[in-house]
């Protein structure tokens, strides 16, 4: 006995066992009610022109108040030119008739400048009526007026929508009036025909030149991006220039200290241990800070800012920061508080930077001192202290220029260019942090951080 193949039949929905014809006609008729039925009545009042237009800008600023309304007036216009059209139907030429047959396509014109769409579909509806006023059977099913008004109607609706709705408006006027001629006619040949040539012209010139303004925008706006993106390639040219002199200036000079404290120890008969020690410590503060600088550098370079492959350092490393510190000579204390728990990488690695730049201030201006640094798990957030004491113990003398008389105690190892504190804030602030800073009453400096943390952001 043999297995004979069998095939699975996929269920085809309703919509996929259509042709292809009746969906093109579904969704022209999609086009037909989105444009022309959907929110027929909204009100769409009619926006002046912008004062920056190329034509507007160069007039004198009293008359350029008032161009930008040059479309109302257009409008405006062109429902006057319907009213002596009206007017001078011979039919009706006295009475209530009379004022009809002028008043209602001006105001359908009118009308366009707040309901668009509306306007159309009142200019379409009211033909017939005002066509068996005029009594004007030899143009059925439009009279003089309803021709006139109309044709303006479907110019400034067009203007005022897009290429599709226009067509969409041309159609529909031409089946009503082919219907009225054939069905509702009186052997009279109607006007449908010039009308529909008329309308074609001008909706084309109208289309014409909506695609020329969507083109020019479209250009304008990819001039935009093609500006931006050439500004950010020159940007990104500087950042790598500067990103390369950098790295061929202070990298060269690291890695000579490097050297420099590599081979120290070897210059010197029998160096006591504690000149070993320093020289190992200059050594790897050196090669650590080399390390250091092509992180930054390569993330100078990059385009988009992305998270380095490297781990970074967390609060679990401070005893190796405060370890390198002491033995740079500054004496400085660890208490931590609360209960210890995982934070936001964000936090821990802005809590050690925080320390690392304060205790490197400490270093700087406070030589011979001792500091303290203090971490603080609370409810809702990370507290980080660091305060230093006044700097202590005589130091080499302050160099003065030649002919100075002036002598002292040596000033902090460096004044610094202020843009440790800088950056510590930064840090607090791009997570919503507090920070104070200031000297203490002994004469030392404290800087006191809050970083807040959600229950949900805690590991």
């Amino acid at each position: 006995m043999t297995d004979t193949p069998t095939t699975q039949r996929i269920p085809r929905t309703e919509a996929d066992s259509r042709s292809p014809e009746f969906r093109l006609a579904m969704g022209a008729l999609g086009g037909l009610r989105q444009d022309l039925i959907h929110d027929a009545f909204a009100y769409r009042p009619l926006a002046p022109l912008a004062g920056d237009g190329p034509v507007i800008r160069r007039l004198p600023a009293r008359i350029r108040r008032y161009a930008a309304w040059t479309p109302h007036a257009v409008v405006a216009g062109g429902a006057l030119l319907v009213l002596p059209i009206g007017a001078s139907t011979i039919s009706a030429t006295f009475g209530l008739a009379l004022l009809v047959l002028t008043a209602v396509p001006a105001a359908t014109v009118l009308m366009t400048l707040v309901r668009p769409v509306l306007a159309f579909w009142v200019s379409l509806a009211t033909t017939p009526f005002l066509a068996v006023l005029a009594g004007t059977w030899e143009e059925w099913p439009w009279a003089p007026a309803t021709m006139a008004s109309h044709l303006a109607v479907l110019t400034v609706v067009a203007a005022r929508t897009r290429p599709r709705a226009a067509f969409w408006m041309w159609l529909l006027t031409g089946t009503y009036g082919l219907f009225a001629e054939s069905v509702l006619g009186h052997g009279y040949p109607g006007a449908t025909a010039p009308l529909m040539f008329a309308a074609a012209v001008a909706l084309l010139v109208v289309a014409l030149a909506q695609v020329r303004r969507d083109a020019e925008r479209e250009v304008a706006a990819q001039q935009s991006v093609t500006a931006v993106e050439r500004d950010r390639r020159t940007l990104l040219e500087e950042r790598t220039t500067i990103a390369r002199e950098l790295h061929d200036v202070v990298a060269h000079h690291m890695s000579v200290v490097a050297i420099q404290a590599e081979a120290a120890p070897y210059r010197v008969e029998n160096p006591p241990p504690e000149l070993e020690q320093a020289f190992a410590t200059i050594r790897e503060n050196a090669v650590a800070a080399l390390a250091e600088l092509r992180r930054v550098l390569g993330v100078v370079r990059a385009e988009d800012y992305e998270a380095p492959d490297a781990p970074q350092p967390t609060l679990a490393d401070l005893d190796g920061l405060l370890a390198n510190v002491r033995d740079a000579g500054l004496e400085v204390g660890l208490a931590v508080t609360g209960a210890v728990r995982p934070l936001p990488p964000g936090v821990e690695l802005s809590a050690y930077r925080i320390v690392q730049e304060a205790l490197s201030n400490a270093l700087r201006h406070a030589p011979g001192a001792s500091a303290k640094v203090e971490v603080s798990y609370v409810l809702g957030g990370l507290g980080v202290r660091v305060v230093n004491e006044p700097a202590r113990g005589l130091v080499k003398p302050a160099h003065h220029p030649a002919g100075s008389s002036e002598r002292g105690l040596r000033p902090p190892l460096s004044t610094g260019t202020g843009h440790g504190l800088t950056g510590m804030r930064e840090r607090v602030s791009m997570l919503n942090g507090e920070m104070t800073t200031g000297p203490t009453e002994d004469g030392g400096y404290e800087v006191a951080v809050f970083l807040p943390v959600a229950k949900d952001e805690t590991a």
